[in-house]
């Protein structure tokens, strides 16, 4: 029995021992494995990270394109109006009448919207927190729609300045056609209801004012031109805007018809000096309040 038990106690170690490696090995294992989950575990979640960030952009431009559907449905709901003082309206304007000294001036931008150009004027306005008046020919504003809305969602004013910009006689049906499709269109596009005119090239006598006038638009030129429609030296271009700019002054710039590259290199200048000279940049319609209540303060002063 003593030798029977000698030898069962080796073989019992054996299998301890046995057993106490195996757990070893499972445990070394297990020990390897979570550093194999773990990366994997990293990969799944770089993955998700990326299908979030892509998810999320989708969802941002989804609810921009939905705010922009919403806002362009209550403006034409509520219709926004650029309403001017009733004493401007049917009347031609070139420039406010201020007698407070007050130094303010508009800048205006005609023949877009355009494709670049108009996005560039409207991103330097941006950067400046100025807000502008842009003067648009229907059948641009047909093309490029998406800017038109843009002009208008950024808080500036949006005009009217004919379909086609043609400078030949018009009777009273095509003068009609020109203006009224083109308002239509602004309405239509961007819920902007406008009664502000600027005739192509500023010919006051081949029928286009002589109808806007009928219709109580407020025919909108200019003091101060740039002239970047005949392609001057940047310099140049704006040598012309300071040299003709004062309290109440319009000033005339073009964002479509042609290369307008130069206007765009010009209008961070041109805004920098006016600023330097004490200017505060205003839209049209505010530009006219303003000359509506000065009048009015001057009438209540002779009573």
């Amino acid at each position: 029995m003593e030798n029977n038990k000698s030898f069962l106690w080796p073989e019992g170690i054996l299998i301890a021992l046995l057993a106490l490696g195996g757990v070893f090995s499972l445990a070394f294992m297990m020990l390897l494995r979570p550093n194999a989950s773990e990366a994997q575990i990293r990969q799944n979640i770089d993955v998700k990270d990326i299908a979030a960030n892509v998810g999320t952009q989708q969802r941002i431009e989804k609810l921009k394109a939905a705010m922009l559907t919403s806002w362009q449905q209550e403006a034409q709901t509520k219709g926004l109006s650029y309403a001017v003082p009733s004493r401007f309206q049917g009347a031609i304007i070139e420039e406010a009448k201020l007698t407070q000294g007050q130094k303010v001036i508009a800048l205006t931008f005609d023949d877009g919207p355009w494709p670049d150009t108009t996005e560039q004027v409207l991103n330097i306005l941006k950067s400046n927190n100025i807000k502008g008046t842009f003067f648009v020919v229907g059948q641009n504003l047909k093309n490029f729609p998406e800017i038109g809305k843009k002009i208008v969602t950024e808080g500036h004013v949006i005009a009217n300045h004919t379909w086609h910009h043609w400078y030949h006689f018009f009777n009273q049906q095509a003068a009609a056609y020109e203006i009224d499709r083109t308002t239509d269109l602004i309405y239509q596009i961007t819920g902007a209801k406008t009664n502000l005119f600027r005739p192509p090239g500023g010919m006051l006598h081949n029928g286009l004012s002589a109808y806007a006038k009928g219709q109580k638009y407020a025919v909108i030129m200019w003091s101060a031109d740039s002239t970047d429609y005949k392609l001057p030296a940047v310099p140049k271009l704006i040598n012309n805007v300071i040299k003709d700019s004062k309290p109440g002054g319009i000033v005339l710039m073009h964002d479509g018809g042609g290369n307008r590259s130069r206007t765009v290199q010009a209008l961070p200048e041109i805004i920098s000096n006016l600023r330097k000279q004490g200017y505060r940049f205003v839209t049209i319609p505010e530009l006219l309040e303003i000359e509506d209540a000065d009048q009015k303060l001057l009438v209540n002063k002779k009573q």
